[in-house]
């Protein structure tokens, strides 16, 4: 499985995607992306579309800490954890307002991932997260989730 912080991008290939979630391992400059995003309470919106088909627009609430916001190479960044597959990070730039991502996964099943961030307030960012799944060389899974993250407010305990 493919993760970005720590949310799925191919959970049975039809997750919503959310990546304000828990930090993960991702890495960057954190230097370059700093006060991009405030903490607080996030509305997530996604659409996918899935092998040609859209599905309905799913929306989430994730509480954003101090300690994420001020690493959004990391919070967005992608992580993988994938079962016989060995992944490489193939692309990865924070500059200014935007982040940039590819991850390339071999072995049992490849997986290519690319994600596209721009954060064009501190309460308010856009995202397109793309996902091609092959098996034994034919595709099994083309994904295309666009993000839309609103702070709506503090984090509610």
């Amino acid at each position: 499985m493919i993760l970005c912080a720590s949310f799925p991008v191919l959970a049975a290939f039809a997750a919503a995607l959310s990546p304000v979630s828990a930090a993960g391992a991702g890495g960057g400059d954190a230097a370059s992306t700093e006060n991009l995003v405030q903490p607080g309470q996030w509305k997530v919106t996604s659409t996918t579309v899935m092998n040609g088909s859209a599905m309905p627009p799913q929306s989430k609430a994730r509480c954003l800490t101090a300690e994420q916001a001020g690493d959004v190479a990391t919070t967005f960044g992608p992580v993988s954890g994938t079962i016989n597959s060995t992944c490489e990070r193939k692309e990865f730039d924070a500059t200014g307002q935007t982040l940039k991502w590819r991850l390339q996964c071999r072995g049992q099943l490849d997986i290519d991932v690319a994600g596209s961030f721009n954060f064009d307030s501190p309460t308010h960012y856009t995202a397109t997260i793309t996902s091609m799944g092959r098996m034994a060389g034919a595709v099994i899974s083309d994904v295309k989730t666009e993000l839309e993250g609103e702070r709506v407010g503090d984090c509610q305990p």
